[in-house]
């Protein structure tokens, strides 16, 4: 098909002039490809443009954040995807769907939008548009059936370009004492996202050539955005690595060392992709971040909140992904639920107690096994201070809560790596907390998060976003008053493994 870039810039990009896009798969002619990166980068689209993918990402009290991506019509990058159009975006909206008097624009021309609503009003029912040059912004297919997008549905049946709704939740009461971040799957030293061998579906989608690993790209943009969104401390789940290398290992460790000191400001546990060294049997986990005198679980006390980290690799005999405690960190965790059953208590580990309502087939090696998550559950009803465990490994925003513990939230969180590409915003108040997702947000990994998205033949997002807004974005009340800001301690001087 004939592509739409013009004389004067084809010869500007190193083209000879109108050119013919040829489609083989993954693969895109490189001076198609150069183009396709000098346009992105310097010049505004001047063409009609495409909005599409609208996506209602975060929703609080104040504030919510809806992202889309513009493309030229008629395009394709090889991969089933229309090239960029850099170009400005707006959100209007207001709290009639026929009066949408206020606009919140862009600071600049952009093909991957994120734009972010400020001052709103909780419990307040909002309608909006996201448009760019004149087009509206319009989700897939399956977020507008599932509300993913607008947040509850679009308001009449008319037209596919909104306006949407979401209404704002109540704040959670009292007074706000701390803020977690919490992320999972930063895999790096990985260079194809969502391959799985042997599925065609599945075949994996590559950073562009000449740009950074985009590992590194999503978790520096990780620690700058949850820094910047005034989070105390960082709990980072598993699959730190893609494959426990020491040189990878020790570049994530860098770049979680820009959010502060490891064991003070950030802690991390063990998922199956940080499996030890298989030729010496050293723990090259343990050796970047932990002390070869403990093991990899622990307990912190934050200002009156326990934070329980978990090695859910940590049980012998396990297969490349399933994962498990062994009898004496069980053993450990229980003994430890029992001594403080009222305290305030936050648990991560890498693999879900359970996975619920997935898009894809679900294996065993997705969860933790039935009679070890079934123990821990009954533990955790004999516990009520124990209020969220935090998990990763499903690469997924999923709010669970089962009959055997009510009061725990397990909430799966999106893969730092890629699409959605972000973490949740866990803020705390003395009589409740809210749990947010938000998307790392520089231009190369919103740009990366667009990328991705066309992993598993494009139903990705279907799976990795959230099935509902309030997978991604909740509310709940209870008294936490126990907890006050804390005084953050030192590795070395926090409380001792059993």
């Amino acid at each position: 098909m004939r592509c739409c870039f013009s004389a004067p810039f084809a010869a500007l990009a190193g083209l000879p002039g109108p050119c013919e896009v040829v489609r083989s798969g993954a693969m895109l002619v490189p001076a198609l490809l150069k183009a396709a990166s000098f346009y992105r980068a310097h010049l505004p689209h001047p063409h009609t443009v495409a909005a599409v993918h609208l996506e209602l990402v975060t929703l609080t009290e104040d504030r919510a954040v809806i992202t889309w991506y513009t493309g030229v019509p008629g395009t394709d990058d090889g991969l089933g995807h229309m090239l960029p159009a850099v170009t400005e975006g707006e959100v209007v909206y207001g709290t009639h769907p026929g009066l949408l008097n206020r606009v919140v624009g862009e600071d600049r021309p952009t093909a991957h939008h994120h734009v972010e609503l400020t001052g709103l009003e909780p419990g307040q029912t909002y309608y909006y548009q996201a448009r760019s040059r004149g087009a509206t912004a319009r989700p897939t297919t399956l977020h507008l059936v599932s509300g993913n997008a607008a947040g509850t549905s679009r308001h009449g049946l008319g037209s596919l370009g909104g306006p949407y709704a979401f209404t704002t939740p109540q704040p959670p009461p009292g007074r706000h004492v701390m803020t977690l971040a919490l992320c999972n799957d930063l895999h790096l030293g990985e260079t194809i996202a969502g391959l799985v061998t042997g599925i065609p579906m599945m075949r994996g989608v590559a950073q562009q050539p000449g740009l950074p690993p985009y590992p590194e790209i999503m978790s520096r943009a990780l620690v700058e955005e949850a820094r910047r969104r005034g989070a105390d401390v960082l709990l980072a789940a598993g699959d730190i690595s893609a494959g426990g290398a020491p040189g990878d290992l020790a570049r994530a460790r860098r770049i979680l060392d820009g959010f502060g000191d490891h064991g003070r400001d950030y802690f991390v546990v063990r998922g199956n992709h940080d499996r030890p060294g298989s030729q010496d049997g050293d723990d090259t986990f343990r050796d970047g971040f932990g002390r070869a005198d403990e093991p990899g679980y622990f307990v912190r006390e934050l200002g009156g909140l326990r934070i329980i980290g978990l090695d859910t690799y940590e049980k012998r005999g396990n297969g490349a992904d399933s994962g498990g405690l062994g009898a004496e960190q069980l053993s450990w965790f229980r003994g430890r639920l029992r001594e403080q059953k009222e305290q305030p208590t936050v648990v991560f580990g890498h693999h879900p107690l359970a996975v619920r309502d997935s898009l894809f087939p679900v294996s065993a090696g997705q969860r933790l096994g039935r009679r070890q998550a079934r123990s821990i559950l009954e533990a955790y009803a004999a516990t009520p201070g124990v209020f969220l465990h935090h998990a990763g490994h499903t690469h997924r925003n999923k709010r669970t809560v089962l009959p055997l513990a009510p009061h725990v939230a397990l909430q799966e969180v999106g893969a730092a790596k890629e699409y959605p590409g972000g973490f949740s915003l866990l803020r705390v108040h003395t009589g409740g907390y809210a749990l947010n997702f938000y998307k790392a947000r520089t231009a190369e990994a919103l740009e990366w998060g667009e990328r991705s998205r066309r992993m598993a033949g494009g139903w990705w997002p279907h799976h990795a976003l959230g099935r509902s807004v309030t997978d991604r974005n909740s509310v709940v009340f209870r008294d936490l008053s126990g907890i006050t800001r804390p005084l953050l301690p030192s590795l070395a001087a926090s409380a001792a493994e059993g």
